[in-house]
């Protein structure tokens, strides 16, 4: 069942991804003066990624007819509202102080660009699909102490290089002249010439590796040194839990069992203490049991959407220049490994003698996606407060509403009735006696906040280093491109956090608490916290981003981000725990 289902899986989503990954050089050929597709796509405080405005929310220089191309759903759901740029940069053509136009601006708009100004505004632009980033202006700080004495001024000159090759376009870069401004610092009009000169120039770079410059930016020497560090740290912590998980198993567990099976008739007359006397409880099924079915079936879907992803970004799918196809990816798997989790939740449920299939089927669909879209709707409301191209258009959500209802819920239903159809008994290898065992009084450190607070700190310790990274990323504007990295530490995270879940289920079986179900989900899944501890510590301490806006988008993001982490690893956690239990039990003699 498991087989087919990855295979239509991956077939479908990349069977989607087809026409927005590649990009045909066919496409790209151009002739002298032929003209190349010139965008402007949205400017925004660089400390802010989240914060973006159309380009022309500023006021610069417009064309004459001024027309927006049309956005595909992934560019819609990436923010990028692409408009015909004022620059003329035809094929092969050079261009020496050419000028855009001459206006006065307004005290009103000597406002705004100063303003654009003081908080580092930087513009975004796309010229034959290559990205470029230039800043608006500078401030005047040397000399002045006082930051009221600031001066502040916008670039009015910009210099374009562009390479080629035959007749495709390899590489543009620009260059903002500082001798060329125009000071916005006082609330006046202001007249401003706004200039541009072109360069071209030949190179020997082939057009499939015009984008290397982009994707090489993760893989330098020193940036590679520390992921394999963070590799090798993660090896040693494993090392560190396989040996505990070895002391424990050779020198404890096992000469609990060699003695059990040594002397059948010693064991029966002896009392049984610790973990050997919960055999008669420790396959009592849990309170709540159709939410934690639900949860099991949410993280399991959460689980194939991060191998998903991971696989399709190793083979190549994701590619920094893609616009939205990342975001578009994940919407898409999301919506069709809903079936993933409607038969993962739905099957264990009936293992559990469970009757309200529907209640699960409910819980399951909402439990995940009901915070993120509420979430959701949240923030892009305060996008568009602020006038934000991250507020996504109305035909944008009536297509993730679509997908919802018309993919997610069918898939989530279908996976459910199959869940319920090829549904197995539930294997203990023990009775469970009628009468629950009473839990004994626990010390403060065998309790469920201390053990998830303990639990958490060794995953966490795995993937700390790489989370620089993708924060950088995610929340900056460092290209992430090293999938394979990621794919080996998450599975170093998954091992960890099985071995960690197993570890903390055993303490609390010696303990003579038999009600393990539920703590080894929250012990596997507490990494979630410290993920959402790490997102105040960044922002505070590693980032310089400010703003109502930006606050609201990366706490509330970063908040559905961990929780969906906290479900993946809560799952992860808790199978291991089952699988241990089970092997644990199925050793001794049970009557």
């Amino acid at each position: 069942m498991e087989k087919p289902v990855v295979i239509l899986i991956f077939t479908t989503v990349i069977m989607s991804l087809e026409c927005l990954v590649q990009s045909d050089a066919s496409t790209h050929r151009y002739k002298s003066g032929d003209d190349v597709p010139f965008y402007a796509n949205k400017v925004g405080p660089y400390s802010n990624p989240s914060e973006t405005y159309a380009y022309f929310d500023l006021p610069f220089c417009q064309p004459d007819n001024l027309s927006k191309k049309k956005e595909s759903f992934g560019e819609a759901l990436n923010g990028d509202r692409l408009t015909f740029a004022p620059y003329k940069l035809e094929f092969l053509a050079d261009k020496d102080a050419k000028v855009i136009c001459k206006k006065r601006l307004t005290k009103e708009e000597v406002a705004q660009f100063r303003t654009a100004v003081a908080l580092d505004y930087y513009v975004q632009i796309y010229y034959d699909d290559l990205p470029i980033w230039a800043f608006l202006g500078m401030v005047e700080k040397d000399g002045i102490d006082d930051p009221n004495e600031y001066r502040y001024h916008i670039f009015t000159f910009y210099q374009f290089e562009i390479y080629y090759h035959k007749d495709h376009v390899i590489e543009i870069l620009v260059r903002a002249d500082p001798s060329f401004t125009a000071d916005v610092t006082n609330d006046e009009g202001v007249d401003v010439e706004f200039l541009y000169t072109v360069v071209w120039k030949e190179t020997n770079a082939p057009f499939e590796k015009r984008m290397d410059k982009y994707m090489s930016s993760s893989s330098l020497p020193h940036h590679l040194e520390i992921h394999w560090f963070s590799i090798l740290n993660s090896h040693v912590t494993i090392f560190i839990l396989m040996s505990c998980m070895e002391a424990i198993y050779l020198r404890v567990l096992w000469k609990d069992i060699y003695n059990l099976a040594r002397d059948e008739e010693f064991s029966d007359n002896q009392e049984e203490t610790g973990w050997k006397s919960l055999h008669g409880d420790v396959f009592r099924y849990p309170k709540c049991k159709y939410l934690l079915s639900s949860a099991l079936g949410c993280g399991t879907q959460m689980l194939a959407v991060v191998v998903v992803t991971l696989c399709l970004g190793m083979l190549g799918v994701f590619q920094p220049y893609d616009r939205g196809v990342l975001p578009t990816a994940l919407v898409i798997i999301y919506a069709i490994t809903s079936a993933v989790a409607g038969f993962s939740a739905v099957s264990f449920y009936h293992q559990l003698e469970g009757s309200n299939s529907l209640r699960v089927i409910l819980l399951t669909g909402g439990i995940f996606s009901c915070p993120l879209l509420l979430t959701f709707f949240f923030l892009n409301t305060v996008a568009f407060n602020y006038g934000s191209t991250a507020a996504l258009p109305l035909g944008t959500i009536v297509v993730i509403l679509l997908l919802w209802v018309l993919l997610a819920l069918p898939s989530l239903v279908l996976g459910a009735i199959s869940g319920k159809r090829i549904r197995s008994e539930f294997q203990a290898p023990c009775h469970t006696t009628k009468c629950p065992r009473e839990v004994p009084p626990q010390h403060w450190y065998r309790r469920v906040i201390t053990q998830m607070a303990m639990a958490g700190l060794l995953p966490f310790a795995v993937i700390n280093i790489q989370l620089y990274y993708i924060f950088a990323s995610v929340w900056g504007h460092r290209i992430y491109t090293v999938y394979s990295i990621l794919f080996v530490v998450f599975i170093l995270l998954l091992i960890t956090t099985a071995l960690v879940s197993i570890a903390m289920t055993y303490i609390q079986l010696s303990a003579e608490d038999h009600e393990w179900w539920w703590r080894s989900f929250l012990c596997g899944g507490s990494t979630g916290l410290y993920l959402f501890g790490y997102s105040i510590y960044y922002y505070f301490s590693r980032s310089d981003m400010n703003g109502f806006m930006q606050t609201s988008f990366f706490f509330g993001y970063m908040a559905c981000v961990s929780y969906g982490v906290f479900l993946m690893l809560g799952t992860v956690g808790f199978h291991a725990c089952l699988l241990f239990v089970r092997l644990l039990y199925g050793y001794i003699k049970c009557e």
